[in-house]
C-alpha cells in the first residue's frame, strides 16, 4: 500500500481560509455528480472508490481556498451540499488515498483536481512540476510513492466554476431531419470563422461567430442540414506543442466532458461559454441545421503514466483507466494517446452516458460522432458487439433517439470494425473513402467496389438490418488532404508540425495529376479542378448519408499538410477570400447538393434491388451498363482495368413510401462514369429505358448548358475522367 500525506494548502477547514468566510455544509444527494446548482444553493457530488477522504476546496478571487471535507459517503459518492454558494463559484477537489502505481493507484492530495463533471472551467495549466505526481526532474518510470514531490497545484491548474443551468430556450425544437435527408458539414468552431470578413472581429472563433448570419446563409445554400462539430469539450494543449509554438487545434485532448471549450467563447467570463453554446445551438435550429458533436471518450488527456494529474488519475486511477494487467503502473494504450478510457467500469460508463445524456437534454445536441468509437466496445481486449456500452446505448431512452456515428475504427489489434457496428448506429465509412479516391485516380480492380458504395454499401451494413444512411460517405475529412489537396500533392508535407514530416499518414490515395503542390501549368490546373468535381458530385450523388469537410467546397489548402492537428493558424483556418477565387467550385457544389436535395432517387431510404415496383413494369429500380449501352455481365465487372460504366437510376421505381405512406416518384436519371485519362465514346441505353435525355450534370463542361437533347441509341462523347449525368425527359 502507498502512502497518503497532508496537501500543501492554505486552508483545511470551513472558515479557515485567508478571509476567515463561512460555509455552513448540508449533507446534500450522491446524484446527480458534479455540481448543480437548484437556485438557491448547490450540491457537490464526487465519485471515488479508492478515496479515503475527500475534501471540496472553494477558491476566492484572490486564488485563496477553503477546503471543507465531504464527511458524507453513499456508493463511494462523497457529496454535501452548500446552501451559500452560487453560480461563479471556482472550486475544485483534494482527494486523499494511496498513492501506489504498480497497484493502479495515483492519489496525490497535493494536486487540486478538476470535476469530472464539471460544466465549465477557468484559468490555464502552466505545465510545471506541481501538475505531476512524481520529481520531473528524476524522470521517474514509474514514479515512487516515497518520493511523491507533494507541490500543490493550485494556481498552476484550471479550476472548475459552478454555473447557472437556467436558459431560456424559447421553442426551440429539434430538427430530426431523416438521415436520407441529411447533408452533414464537418467543422472547426475556430477554423470556420477566424478569417471571415463577415464576421466582427470579436465574435471570429467562437461559437457566437458560428451561429452569425453569414455562416447561416452560406450553410444553407449548400442545403446543409446538419454541422458536426470537431471537439468542444474543453480540451488541454499539451506541453509539448506549446514549447513548440503550436497548440492542440483539433481538441482531441479532452478532460472535461460536460464543458463547452471555454477559449471558444466570445464571452471570457467564467462559466458564460455555456450561455453562448446553448445560444449557438438554438440559431442553428431556427434554421433547421442539426448540431452533431464530435466526441472523444475514448481518452483524456491526462497521458500515459508521464502525464499530469489534473483529475481522473488523481480522482480514482483505476477505475478511469483501463491499465495494463501484469503492470498496473502502465496504461493500455489503444488510441495512440497514452491512455484509453475504462469502459469496463461502470462509473466510467456512467460519466460517457451522463456525459451523453447532458449534451442532448440539457445543450440540445442533436447527435454525436464518436472518435476511435472501436475503443469503447473493448469489453476485454476485442472489440465486442455485444459490449456494456453498446447495451447501455441501445436501452438509454434518451441517447439512442439521436444520431449516432461511430469511427468504426482504433490503433489497437482487430480495431478496424467498418460494417460491424450494431444496427443502431450508422458510421463512417472509411471503404467509400478510399475506393472514391483509388477510382478516381485510375486505379485498376475497382469497378465493383466502386457500384456497391455508389449504391450504398449493402454489403457492409444490410445483414445487421441497417439501411443507406448508415453509410457517412466521405472522400475528406478533417484528418487528411484537403479536397484541394488530394489532387494536387503525392505526398504529405507536414514540416511545420515539428516532427520532420513523420506524422501523419503516408498512404493517401492521393494524385498530383503531374505536379507536386502548386502550379502555373493550365492543363494541371483544369485537371484538378475537374477531378475535385468529380469526387464532389459523386459524394452528392451516392446513396446514404454525405458528409463535407469545411472548406472543400472553396478548395481550401493546407499546403499538402495532411495532419493539421496542432496548426491553430492560416495553415488549418477557412480562407474566405477563397469564396470568390474559386467561385465556380462553390457554384458547383450547391448545384450538386440542390440537385441531391430536389431528387428522392439520389436519396433512398432502403437499398436498391434490382427489381421493378410494379409486375406490370418490366425496368427495375437500377441497371448497370458498359459505355457500349450493354447491360453489365459478370465479365465486364472481372475486368479489373475497365474504368468506365454507366448507371440507370429509376425514379419511376421507388419502393419505399414517403413520411405519409405516399409512392414517391422521381425523375429517372444516367450516370456516366469515364476514370479513363482519354475521352471515350458512351451509347445511351435504347427505348426501354427512355426516348430521350437532357444533359443535368456535367464535371467537364460545368457551365455549358446541353445545346441539344440526347436520345436514345445515340453516342456521346465523354471527356477523360469526368462525369455526365443525364436526366430522362421522356
Amino acid at each position: 500500500m502507498g502512502i497518503a500525506r497532508e496537501p500543501v494548502r492554505k486552508a483545511t477547514a470551513v472558515g479557515d481560509s485567508a478571509e476567515n468566510v463561512s460555509h455552513s455544509t448540508w449533507p446534500g444527494n450522491s446524484a446527480p455528480l458534479g455540481a448543480g446548482y437548484d437556485g438557491g444553493g448547490t450540491n457537490f457530488a464526487l465519485f471515488s472508490e479508492i478515496a479515503e477522504r475527500v475534501d471540496l476546496c472553494l477558491i476566492d478571487e484572490n486564488g485563496e481556498q477553503t477546503c471543507i471535507p465531504l464527511e458524507e459517503v453513499d456508493g463511494y459518492v462523497w457529496h454535501a451540499y452548500l446552501p451559500t454558494v452560487s453560480p461563479g463559484q471556482h472550486y475544485g477537489f483534494r482527494v486523499h488515498g494511496p498513492f501506489d502505481p504498480p497497484a493502479g493507484h495515483r492519489c496525490d492530495s497535493s494536486k487540486l483536481l478538476l470535476d469530472p463533471y464539471g460544466r465549465a472551467f477557468a484559468g490555464d495549466f502552466d505545465f510545471g512540476q506541481a501538475l505531476f505526481s512524481y520529481d520531473m526532474a528524476a524522470g521517474e518510470d514509474p514514479p515512487r510513492a516515497e518520493t511523491l514531490p507533494m507541490v500543490d497545484s493550485l494556481g498552476h491548474t484550471m479550476t472548475s466554476v459552478v454555473i447557472n443551468p437556467f436558459f431560456d430556450w424559447a421553442t426551440d425544437r429539434p430538427p430530426k431531419t431523416p438521415y436520407n435527408e441529411t447533408i452533414i458539414y464537418e467543422t472547426h468552431v475556430k477554423g470556420m470563422t477566424q478569417t471571415h470578413p463577415g464576421i466582427p472581429e470579436e465574435l471570429r472563433g467562437t461559437y457566437a461567430g458560428l451561429a452569425h448570419p453569414v455562416i447561416i446563409d452560406h450553410l444553407e445554400a449548400l442545403n446543409v442540414t446538419a454541422i458536426e462539430l470537431m471537439p468542444v469539450h474543453q480540451f488541454m494543449h499539451d506541453d509539448r506543442l506549446l514549447k513548440m509554438g503550436l497548440r492542440n487545434y483539433w481538441g482531441y485532448n479532452t478532460f472535461g466532458f460536460f464543458a463547452p471549450h471555454s477559449q471558444y467563447a466570445a464571452n471570457r467570463q467564467p462559466g458564460a461559454a455555456v450561455a453562448e453554446f446553448k445560444t449557438m445551438v438554438r440559431t442553428f435550429h431556427e434554421a433547421g441545421i442539426e448540431v452533431i458533436l464530435d466526441v472523444v471518450y475514448n481518452h483524456t488527456a491526462e497521458g500515459n503514466h508521464l502525464g499530469p494529474t489534473i483529475n481522473f488519475r488523481g480522482i480514482d486511477n483505476a477505475a478511469y483507466y483501463r491499465l495494463v494487467d501484469d503492470d498496473r503502473s502502465m496504461y493500455m494504450d489503444y488510441t495512440g494517446t497514452g491512455n484509453s478510457l475504462n469502459a469496463r467500469h461502470p462509473h466510467a460508463l456512467q460519466l460517457i452516458m451522463d456525459s451523453l445524456r447532458y449534451w442532448v437534454t440539457e445543450m440540445h445536441v442533436d447527435g454525436f460522432r464518436f472518435d476511435l468509437a472501436s475503443t469503447l466496445a473493448r469489453e476485454f481486449y476485442d472489440v465486442d458487439r455485444l459490449s456494456a456500452f453498446f447495451d447501455l446505448i441501445q436501452q438509454d431512452p434518451v441517447v439512442s433517439q439521436v444520431k449516432l456515428i461511430a469511427e468504426p475504427w482504433d490503433v489497437g489489434e482487430g480495431g478496424y470494425q467498418v460494417g460491424n457496428f450494431p444496427g443502431l448506429w450508422t458510421e463512417w465509412n472509411g471503404k467509400y473513402r478510399d475506393t472514391v479516391r483509388d477510382y478516381w485516380r485510375g486505379e485498376p480492380e475497382t469497378l465493383g467496389e466502386f457500384a456497391s458504395r455508389l449504391t450504398g454499401s449493402s454489403d457492409l451494413y444490410e445483414a445487421t438490418g441497417r439501411r443507406p444512411g448508415a453509410s457517412i460517405n466521405f472522400v475528406v475529412a478533417h484528418d487528411g488532404f484537403t479536397l484541394h489537396d488530394l489532387v494536387s500533392y503525392n505526398e504529405k508535407h507536414n514540416e511545420a508540425n515539428g516532427d520532420d514530416n513523420t506524422d501523419g499518414e503516408s498512404h493517401n490515395r492521393s494524385w498530383n495529376c503531374g505536379v507536386e503542390g502548386p502550379t502555373d501549368d493550365p492543363d494541371i490546373l483544369a485537371l484538378r479542378a475537374r477531378q475535385m468535381r468529380n469526387i464532389m458530385a459523386t459524394l452528392m450523388l451516392s446513396q446514404g448519408t454525405p458528409m463535407l469537410a469545411h472548406g472543400d467546397e472553396l478548395g481550401r489548402t493546407q499546403q499538402g499538410n495532411n495532419n493539421a492537428y496542432c496548426q491553430d493558424s492560416e495553415i488549418a483556418w477557412m480562407d474566405w477570400s477563397l469564396a470568390e477565387k474559386n467561385s465556380d467550385l462553390l457554384d458547383f457544389t450547391r448545384r450538386v447538393t440542390r440537385l441531391r436535395k430536389e431528387h428522392p432517387v439520389f436519396r433512398r431510404r432502403r437499398f436498391f434491388e434490382g427489381l421493378p415496383v410494379r409486375h406490370e413494369d418490366e425496368i427495375g429500380d437500377i441497371a448497370w451498363f458498359t459505355p457500349a449501352g450493354e447491360e453489365m455481365s459478370q465479365d465486364d465487372w472481372d475486368n479489373g482495368f475497365d474504368k468506365c460504366i454507366m448507371v440507370f437510376l429509376n425514379g419511376e421505381a421507388i419502393r419505399e413510401p414517403d413520411v405519409r405512406g405516399q409512392r414517391v416518384v422521381d425523375d429517372s436519371f444516367l450516370l456516366c462514369f469515364n476514370a479513363h485519362e482519354d475521352t471515350v465514346e458512351f451509347a445511351v441505353p435504347g427505348e426501354d429505358y427512355a426516348q430521350e435525355w437532357t444533359v443535368e450534370l456535367d464535371t467537364a463542361q460545368p457551365d455549358s448548358p446541353a445545346d441539344h437533347p440526347v436520345r436514345a441509341g445515340e453516342e456521346m462523347p465523354v471527356p477523360g475522367r469526368s462525369l455526365l449525368v443525364l436526366r430522362k425527359v421522356r
